[in-house]
């Protein structure tokens, strides 16, 4: 799996719709709060025209693409934590993604009905942060507890946890996310088990109407300034023209985006910035069997991209021949690369970049 994505937002803001136009799973969108009750999950293929190059000039058995798991879970509303609506027992499904997608609703529209009365993007994504930062501060309070205990044992590893954990209970005391700390890397992973929520990055999905998809509206200019603060992502989207999109393939989705003007549906867009957030890049296999795209961190060795297809790959890592996409299409085969000295032999330290072909060597 590439990469997982919890989505959140209040009822009614277009999270299920938008779900179901980007993975075409199909969960319930009505027009009244708290239709999502179960998590839904969907699994979207990467679409990336490299690998559909690739795979024309290689014509392998078979070709696979990369995913994104999202995870839909029930509209949070105000007062979540203390049981309103269907309180906050939801967001433990979400605990273990790699970014939250945070829906905020930039339309007006008097037949979708507001769970607060109006349309405020800054106020709702208040409200959905106040909700995750509760959550994570029973987490934080109750671990708190535990490593106090564990102190008696004398071992240092618990007073340095113990002092991490009281610098974020601080900072969710105040109202504010985790991740506005910037803790090492030493710091995030002692208290990597609680999976908090507010240390995640945010990528917020502004929801707009069909008038608003190109140039946006005053809505998503203030959640635009709120993102550059965080160092987050927007992306603005149309849940209803993605539902639209999604029943299309091929030439007529083209022909669609064309007469809407814009270059690529929302759901690209949300993979580019959600690889963006995250710092991943896209490297391939290929081969007659199979061509296949996979996800790595930016700044991966080739042992630990490897290490991606199987954990025995990583531990018996002896060599990687690699090229990149765009001197393979150019050479035109891999024979001819060889012949022309731009397929080449890289050891344990080299990083693979973005779009590089690797085939890997290592003992079993």
């Amino acid at each position: 799996m590439g990469m997982k994505c919890g989505i959140v937002g209040l009822p009614n803001v277009g999270k299920s719709t938008l779900f179901n136009a980007i993975t075409e799973a199909g969960a319930d969108s009505e027009n009244y709060p708290f239709c999502t009750i179960d998590p839904n999950v969907g699994i979207v293929d990467v679409p990336d025209q490299r690998l559909d190059n690739l795979s024309e000039l290689i014509d392998p058995k078979k070709t696979t693409p990369t995913a994104i798991e999202f995870v839909d879970i029930a509209g949070l509303v105000k007062g979540a934590s203390e049981g309103e609506g269907l309180g906050n027992k939801f967001l433990a499904n979400i605990r273990e993604v790699d970014a939250i997608v945070h829906v905020v609703r930039c339309f007006e529209n008097s037949e979708v009905t507001h769970v607060e009365g109006s349309v405020d993007p800054l106020r709702d994504i208040e409200i959905i942060e106040t909700e995750l930062i509760l959550a994570d501060l029973e987490s934080v309070e109750k671990k708190i507890e535990n490593t106090e205990r564990k102190l008696k044992s004398g071992d240092k590893i618990y007073e340095e946890q113990l002092e991490v954990l009281e610098k974020i209970s601080s900072t969710l005391e105040e109202g504010e996310p985790a991740r506005r700390l910037d803790l090492s890397e030493k710091e995030k992973k002692l208290v990597r088990d609680l999976n908090l929520l507010t240390l995640k990055p945010v990528l917020y999905a502004a929801n707009v109407g069909d008038d608003d998809l190109i140039d946006g509206n005053p809505h998503v200019k203030k959640i635009e300034e709120k993102a550059a603060e965080e160092k987050a992502e927007v992306v603005t989207v149309s849940a209803k023209i993605e539902s639209e999109i999604a029943e299309l393939e091929g030439a007529e989705k083209e022909l669609f985006l064309d007469e809407l003007g814009i270059e690529e549906s929302g759901l690209d867009k949300l993979i580019k910035a959600g690889y963006r957030l995250l710092g991943l890049i896209t490297f391939f296999t290929a081969g007659e069997k199979e061509v296949r795209a996979w996800t790595v961190k930016k700044g991966s060795t080739a042992p630990e991209a490897a290490g991606t297809i199987h954990t025995d790959m990583e531990r018996g890592f002896i060599k990687a021949e690699v090229i990149s996409y765009d001197k393979l299409m150019s050479a035109g085969s891999f024979a001819n690369a060889r012949e022309e000295g731009t397929l080449r032999l890289e050891g344990k330290d080299y990083i693979v970049e973005d779009g590089d072909v690797c085939y890997f060597k290592f003992n079993v």
